[in-house]
């Protein structure tokens, strides 16, 4: 059966500053990601070229967004099992099995 959780029980999500932390990561990312995309292409142009650099800085956005999306997911994830073990281990010591 399903006990109701106490009070003391806490959530094994990450912290709302964490997850705050992980979304302006990203979003840095992302703008670098951007800028320099477009800045390499624009500069290897030898006539303008808005359209190919846009779409460039735009692939480049989304490249570095995800590539430090993964990261950060993989960051929260070790943070909470990593609560998650704390927790358990002072469960333990408090409550020895003989």
């Amino acid at each position: 059966m399903n006990e109701p959780r106490s009070v003391d029980d806490a959530s094994a999500e990450p912290s709302t500053l964490a997850r705050a932390l992980a979304l302006l990561a990203i979003l840095v990312a992302g703008i670098c990601g951007g800028l320099v995309g477009h800045s390499v292409t624009d500069l290897q142009c030898a006539e303008s070229c808005p359209m190919l650099a846009g779409s460039m800085g735009l692939v480049g956005a989304v490249l570095a967004a995800a590539g430090v999306a993964v990261v950060a997911v993989l960051a929260l994830r070790a943070m909470a099992e990593w609560e998650t073990t704390e927790r358990q281990r002072t469960a333990r010591d408090r409550h020895p099995v003989d």
